[in-house]
C-alpha cells in the first residue's frame, strides 16, 4: 500500500465526497479520508492502479486534482473562480433585471424577448459548462449532486422562456432573468461558501505558513573556510548545518551545536513565554529565535518535521467522519432524488389546483434551487475544521476527529503519576551503598539471603565503591527512556560504561542485565527487592507484610545476583498546574483518579496533595489496562499518560491523552497529544471538545430546519426562483459563520477553589 495525499477542488456537497469515495473504493483504494471543508484527500493505493489514472478518473468526475507541492501548500489562489464566474455573469443578469425599474429608468428595448435571450445566453452557457457538466457526471456515477438541482431549475426556466419566444407566446413566458439569476446567485453563493470555509481553515493555514521559509545553510570551501548561503528550507536534509540569527524563524527541526538563544515555540505549543535553549537542545521548525545566534544541525527534513506531521495529522483528522455525521450522510445520499420527486409533485399539484402552467413551473423551480444538501454535508466538517485547527494552534493535537467529539461524554479522568502529574525530571538527592555488614542487616529491615545469593557468594563480597556503583547504574539506565533512568544518564554520565552480554527492560519492574561472567544485575523499583525485606514494624492494621514503611522506601534499587548493593533516592517535583487542573475537572463533576505503577505510599501522598478522588497504585501495564476497561464499563473515561507502560491503557480509554515529551508508542496510541509539555491545556481541550460538539448540533439543526421549512415555502409559491437561489447560497454561509464563532469562544476558565478534601 502506498499512501497518497491530494488536494481536490470543486467539491460542493456531501454527494461530491460520496462520489469520489465510491470511485476510489471501486479502484481498490483503502483508508479513504476526504475533507469537504479543506478539500484534502488521502488514501492508500494498493499499487494495482496507476496514480495518474486515478487522478484522471477523479478529474473525469468533474473535480480538479492537485498533487505534490501544489497540494502541500496553503492552497490560496489569487482570484477565486466562483467570484470570477459571478463577475462575468453579473452584467448580463443586471441587464435582465433592469426592466423591473421601468418606472424610474424606462428601457423598453430590454423588454424585447430576443434581447433578453441574447443577454441570458452567455450566463446559461457558462452555468451549464460548470453546473451542467458536474450534474451529468454525477448522474452517470449514480450519485446525483446539488448541481443536478441547479441545472434542472435553470434549464427549465431558460427552455420555457425560449419556447415562449420562438412561438410568440407573450410576456407571460419570459423568465430569462430567472434562469440567469439562479446561475449568478448560485455562483455567488458558492463564492461566499468557499470564502466561509476558507475562514474555518484559518488556524491550519497559520500552522502551514511557516513551513516554507529561507534558511542560512553552512558549507565549507576547499580551504575549510565557512561559507553561508541562503536556501529554501524544503531543500534541507538531515545532517545539514544551518545558522539561525536573532529574529529569524527556525527553518527545520534541528539540534543546537553552538550558541544560545531564547525561542518562541507558541506556534506549536501555544506557550507564549520564550524558552531558553543551549547546546544539545532541540529546536522545532516553525518556532522563532527571539534572541541570540545559534549554529545547528538539521535532524529532520521539511516533510518529516514536527510541524509538518502536525499539519498532516490535522488534515487527516478533518477528513474523518465522527459518529454524529452518520445521520447527515445517510440523508445527503438520498437528498437529491427526494428533492426531484418533491419538485415534480409540486408542479403536478399546483397545476392540478391552479390550472396555471407558469405558476406550477416556477414553484417547481423554486423547490429545486432552494433545497440545499450542502448544508447537511458541511454541518459537521465545518465545525470539526475549526475545532481541530484551533486546538492545534494552541498546543492540543487531536489525532482523530472522534477524539474531539468524545470529550463531551467524559465522566472520569485517570492520570498517570510520573511525567504526567509530576514533571518527570528526577534529580538524584542521595545514594546509599551497602557495606558488607549491611548486606546482612539494615536498620529495621532484615535482608533475606536468596539461593542465588548463596551460589554466587555475594554475602561475603566487599561492598561496591561509589564510582563502581554509579558506573553500573549508568550502564543499565542508558538503555531505558524511563524518566528515572534519564536522571542517571544525565547526572552520572560515564565514558567507560559496561558492556552487557544481555540486557532488557521489564515493564513495571526495571532493567535486567547479564555480564559475560554470568553476573545478573537488576535496577528498578521496590518490586525488584520486595522479597528481600521483612518489615518488623506492623502497619495500622497490624500487618507485618513484606513492605517497608513509607519513610524507608526508596526510588531505585540495585541488585547483583540477588543481593542488594544499594539504592538511590530521587525527587520528582509536582507540576505547578496539576492542582488547578484537578480542581477544574472536579468542579465539572468529573471524577479524578490516579493510576500508577509507583509504590502506594508515594501515590497516596501525591493524591492527598492534589486532592485526587481515587488512587490505584503499584499497577502493572496489564493491571492498568484492566482497570481502564473496568472504569469504561461504568462511564466514559479519559486517560492521561506518558510512558510505554501507559500505551495499552491509553488505547483502551474513551479518550487517550499523551504528553508531548511522552514515549513514541504512547503518542501513537493517544487521541490527544498536549504539545506544551504540561497539563495546563487539558481543561481547554475538554471545553473545546464540548463547544465543538455543541456547534455541530447547532449546524445540523439549522441544516435540517432550513430544508424542512424552505422547501414547503417554495412549493407554496411564497418565494420566487431567484430569491430561492439566493437563500440556498446563504444557507451554507450561516453554517460557516456559526462554526467560525469557535475561534472567539473562551477556552480557559478559572478553576474553583477546593473546599473539602477528597476521600480515599
Amino acid at each position: 500500500m502506498t499512501p497518497v495525499n491530494w488536494k481536490i477542488e470543486g467539491m460542493s456537497c456531501a454527494n461530491c465526497v460520496l462520489t469520489i469515495r465510491h470511485y476510489l473504493e471501486r479502484q481498490g483504494a483503502q483508508n479513504i479520508k476526504i475533507s469537504l471543508a479543506g478539500g484534502d484527500l488521502s488514501f492508500d493505493n494498493d499499487d494495482r492502479q496507476d496514480e495518474q489514472q486515478l487522478q484522471k478518473g477523479i478529474q473525469g468526475l468533474g473535480y480538479t486534482v492537485m498533487t505534490g507541492e501544489e497540494a502541500a501548500g496553503p492552497g490560496e489562489k489569487m482570484f477565486n473562480r466562483y467570484l470570477r464566474y459571478t463577475l462575468i455573469c453579473l452584467p448580463f443578469t443586471a441587464l435582465l433585471f433592469l426592466p423591473m425599474l421601468d418606472r424610474w429608468l424606462p428601457l423598453p428595448f430590454l423588454m424585447n424577448p430576443w434581447v433578453q435571450a441574447i443577454c441570458s445566453l452567455p450566463v446559461y452557457l457558462l452555468g451549464m459548462s460548470f453546473f451542467g457538466r458536474s450534474a451529468w457526471r454525477s448522474l452517470a456515477n449514480g450519485l446525483p449532486n446539488m448541481n443536478v438541482l441547479v441545472t434542472l431549475g435553470a434549464t427549465a426556466a431558460f427552455v420555457y422562456s425560449l419556447a415562449g419566444t420562438l412561438f410568440h407566446l407573450g410576456a407571460a413566458y419570459q423568465f430569462y432573468e430567472t434562469a440567469a439569476g439562479i446561475i449568478t446567485l448560485v455562483f455567488f453563493g458558492n463564492y461566499l461558501e468557499d470564502a466561509s470555509i476558507q475562514a474555518t481553515q484559518r488556524a491550519l493555514k497559520e500552522l502551514a505558513r511557516p513551513q516554507k521559509v529561507m534558511a542560512n545553510m553552512i558549507a565549507f570551501d576547499g580551504e575549510h573556510q565557512e561559507l553561508i548561503f541562503p536556501v529554501g528550507n524544503t531543500s534541507l536534509r538531515s545532517g545539514d548545518l544551518i545558522l539561525i540569527r536573532s529574529g529569524e524563524q527556525v527553518p527545520a527541526d534541528c539540534k543546537i551545536l553552538w550558541g544560545e538563544g531564547s525561542v518562541d515555540e507558541s506556534i506549536l505549543s501555544g506557550e507564549s513565554l520564550p524558552i531558553d535553549k543551549g547546546p544539545k537542545d532541540g529546536l522545532l521548525g516553525g518556532s522563532l529565535l527571539v534572541s541570540g545566534t545559534v549554529k545547528a544541525q538539521v535532524t529532520a527534513g521539511a516533510k518529516d518535521s514536527v510541524l509538518s506531521v502536525i499539519v498532516n495529522l490535522v488534515k487527516q483528522a478533518q477528513g474523518e467522519k465522527p459518529p454524529v455525521q452518520q445521520l447527515a450522510d445517510k440523508i445527503s445520499a438520498v437528498f437529491v432524488p427526494v428533492v426531484l420527486i418533491l419538485a415534480a409533485l409540486t408542479g403536478l399539484l399546483n397545476y392540478y389546483f391552479l390550472h396555471d402552467t407558469t405558476s406550477a413551473l416556477m414553484r417547481s423551480i423554486a423547490v429545486l434551487v432552494i433545497a440545499c444538501p450542502c448544508a447537511m454535508g458541511l454541518a459537521t466538517p465545518a465545525a470539526i475544521a475549526v475545532g481541530l485547527g484551533r486546538a492545534a494552534r494552541h498546543g492540543m493535537l487531536f489525532r482523530h476527529a472522534r477524539g474531539l467529539e468524545s470529550f463531551k461524554d467524559i465522566r472520569q479522568i485517570v492520570f498517570d503519576k510520573t511525567g504526567t502529574l509530576t514533571t518527570g525530571k528526577f534529580r538524584i538527592e542521595r545514594i546509599k551503598i551497602m557495606s558488607s555488614e549491611q548486606s546482612v542487616v539494615s536498620g529495621e529491615w532484615s535482608v533475606v539471603s536468596t539461593e542465588e545469593d548463596a551460589e554466587k557468594g555475594e554475602a561475603g563480597k566487599e561492598a561496591m565503591t561509589e564510582e563502581e556503583f554509579k558506573r553500573i547504574c549508568y550502564s543499565l539506565a542508558k538503555y531505558s527512556n524511563h524518566p528515572v533512568s534519564k536522571a542517571f544518564t544525565r547526572e552520572w554520565k560515564q565514558s567507560g560504561a559496561l558492556r552487557w552480554a544481555k540486557i532488557e527492560e521489564v515493564k513495571g519492574l526495571g532493567m535486567r542485565a547479564e555480564t559475560k561472567e554470568g553476573d545478573v544485575y537488576w535496577m528498578g523499583s521496590y518490586k525488584v527487592v520486595a522479597n528481600l525485606f521483612v518489615n518488623r514494624t506492623p502497619d495500622a492494621a497490624g500487618d507485618f507484610g513484606g513492605r517497608p514503611s513509607a519513610e524507608d522506601t526508596h526510588n531505585s534499587y540495585l541488585l547483583r545476583n540477588g543481593s542488594l548493593m544499594g539504592w538511590v533516592d530521587l525527587a520528582d517535583e509536582v507540576r505547578p498546574e496539576a492542582a488547578g487542573v484537578i480542581r477544574h475537572f472536579q468542579s465539572k463533576g468529573i471524577r479524578t483518579i490516579l493510576l500508577s505503577g509507583d509504590r502506594p505510599e508515594a501515590c497516596i501522598l501525591l493524591a492527598r496533595q492534589l486532592g485526587i478522588d481515587e488512587v490505584y497504585a503499584g499497577q502493572s501495564p496489564e493491571q492498568k489496562l484492566a482497570r481502564i476497561s473496568a472504569l469504561n464499563a461504568i462511564a466514559p473515561v479519559a486517560m492521561v499518560g506518558d510512558g510505554v507502560n501507559d500505551a495499552p491503557a491509553l488505547a483502551a480509554a474513551s479518550v487517550g491523552i499523551s504528553m508531548s515529551d511522552a514515549s513514541h508508542l504512547a503518542m501513537q496510541t493517544a487521541d490527544l497529544v498536549l504539545m506544551n509539555q504540561g497539563l495546563k491545556n487539558l481543561p481547554a481541550a475538554l471545553r473545546l471538545g464540548k463547544l465543538t460538539f455543541l456547534t455541530i448540533r447547532q449546524n445540523l439543526f439549522w441544516a435540517f430546519f432550513y430544508n424542512v421549512v424552505a422547501i414547503p415555502v417554495a412549493a407554496a409559491g411564497l418565494l420566487s426562483p431567484t430569491l430561492a437561489a439566493g437563500a440556498m447560497g446563504l444557507s451554507d454561509v450561516v453554517l460557516a459563520i456559526n462554526s467560525v464563532r469557535l475561534f472567539a469562544r473562551r477556552l480557559n476558565q478559572e478553576p474553583v477553589k477546593r473546599e473539602t478534601e477528597a476521600n480515599f
